[in-house]
């Protein structure tokens, strides 16, 4: 089945852009456009698409907000925010927000693509700087008690994997750390997210520094 995509931009031109690029692989469809946030939550809700591409600055209502609308719980798209602001405050909120990945717009088309195909089978897509400044930020941030309790409810093993998922290692390279084949690291992954009520790795990245699990520098 092809991913459902909605494209979420304020400008005509920008996601005329997107579209061209998104089908053009067989294995995409783009069923909607909204050019604000308010318009993104409402085609979002009758259209359901797989992936919503998200510009952050819109008028009526941001990007940010109709994020936390849309991917706020476990059953909503998955969002991929594309802006052309690379600040911090941007991607820190975004990804509280509920985002699946961070994307600039002068991405190369290729990338743009492959963005898509990443978030909509629930990975991460940060790109390695922007990754080491979310972590700085939640540095900053005191732990949240709620979630660490939350924690509890994971095995032994489960919270290995989840401390090496915050260290944004991929189920393959769990399994290499860990001495077990990536069909049991996915079977963890899967566990986690169901335990914890996590949509995605991005969330589980997000759960791990704001429950104090991970910290920066170790």
């Amino acid at each position: 089945m092809s991913i459902r995509v909605l494209l979420a931009d304020d400008q005509a031109l920008v996601r005329a852009g997107f579209r061209k690029i998104l089908e053009g692989d067989a294995d995409i469809e783009v069923v909607g456009e909204a050019a604000d946030g308010a318009e993104a939550i409402e085609l979002a809700r009758g259209l359901r698409p797989d992936v919503v591409l998200m510009d952050i600055r819109m008028p009526t209502l941001d990007g940010l907000a109709a994020t936390r609308e849309l991917a706020g719980g476990t059953d909503g798209p998955h969002v991929l925010v594309l802006t052309t602001f690379a600040l911090e405050e941007y991607v820190y909120e975004a990804l509280r927000a509920g985002a699946s990945g961070f994307l600039l717009k002068d991405a190369p088309p290729d990338q743009l693509v492959a963005a898509v195909h990443v978030v909509n089978r629930g990975d991460a897509l940060l790109d390695p700087a922007i990754t080491r400044t979310v972590i700085v930020e939640f540095a900053r941030s005191p732990a949240r008690r709620e979630l660490a309790v939350k924690l509890e409810e994971l095995t032994e093993r489960e919270r290995e994997v989840f401390r090496l998922m915050a260290r944004g290692l991929s189920n393959a390279e769990i399994a290499r750390e860990l001495v077990v084949s990536e069909g049991t690291v996915k079977t963890h992954v899967a566990h986690i997210l169901l335990k914890l009520g996590l949509r995605d790795r991005v969330q589980a990245v997000v759960y791990a520094y704001e429950s104090g699990e991970a910290q920066a520098g170790r």
